[in-house]
């Protein structure tokens, strides 16, 4: 999928994950470089068993980022997806419980520094997709150069979505909506579909709801849309009207 779109894969190192990353060859330098994280994957086989390896069957985030009609792009992986999923430290507890552990975003943070160096960018502008929205929001609350966050039926706030859906807690995560006083002033955009059963508008829209005043956020609920339809079809329409300009 990448290669048909002349983007390369490459891991990147991290502590304690290595990372896959998908980009093109070329960016233009020292404009944003956008950085799309992906959802969770095949974390589960059924309701009840975990999966052996968390790959996406289909990885929607790097759908998204070839489907960007302009500027910067790059995709990044979750842990153990891709690369080394039957290797230490990759676990299950990695895709399961801990998905957003504070090593989790530690190795994020390091592999979206390296990409940001090699585009030549001073500014971030990530996109989450699902429970990569929760990975997006926490670095973006320890990261100076993040200068918008896109969620896409983003997982904002994993203790409310386990509590709807009541299944067991993620009591080894780290969640967004512990870090709201620190997410109140970074832009963000949060997409939600109002047929998704996965991550309910309402869900996303409470997170908003609950970030300190004033701040810089906004929902947007899209009625026909779900967990997997129909983001990508219309990405290279939503794309234009989602993204602030670098003065903002």
């Amino acid at each position: 999928m990448a290669a048909a779109h002349s983007w390369r894969g490459a891991p990147l190192a991290g502590t304690p994950f290595r990372l896959q990353s998908y980009a093109p060859d070329g960016f233009v330098a020292g404009a944003p470089l956008t950085v799309y994280i992906e959802g969770d994957g095949f974390s589960w086989r059924t309701s009840r068993q975990p999966s052996q390896d968390p790959t996406p069957i289909d990885p929607l985030a790097l759908r998204l980022a070839l489907a960007q009609p302009d500027g910067n792009a790059a995709y990044l992986g979750r842990p153990c997806q891709y690369l080394d999923a039957d290797r230490a430290p990759c676990s299950q507890r990695y895709w399961t419980e801990a998905r957003f552990a504070a090593e989790v975003v530690a190795s994020l943070d390091q592999a979206l520094s390296q990409l940001k160096q090699r585009a030549g960018a001073e500014q971030l502008v990530l996109v989450g997709y699902s429970g990569g929205a929760a990975l997006a929001l926490l670095l973006a609350a320890r990261r100076t150069d993040v200068a918008q966050v896109i969620s896409v039926a983003g997982n904002l706030d994993h203790a409310a979505w386990t509590a709807y859906h009541r299944v067991q807690p993620l009591r080894a995560s780290l969640n967004p909506h512990d870090q709201l006083a620190a997410l109140a002033s970074v832009p963000q955009r949060h997409l939600l579909g109002g047929a998704d059963t996965v991550m309910p508008a309402a869900l996303g829209a409470a997170f908003v709801a609950d970030l300190p005043r004033p701040n810089a956020a906004s929902s947007e609920v899209f009625a026909d849309f779900d967990h997997h339809c129909c983001w990508v079809e219309q990405w290279p329409q939503l794309w234009p009207r989602l993204r602030i300009s670098p003065a903002r």
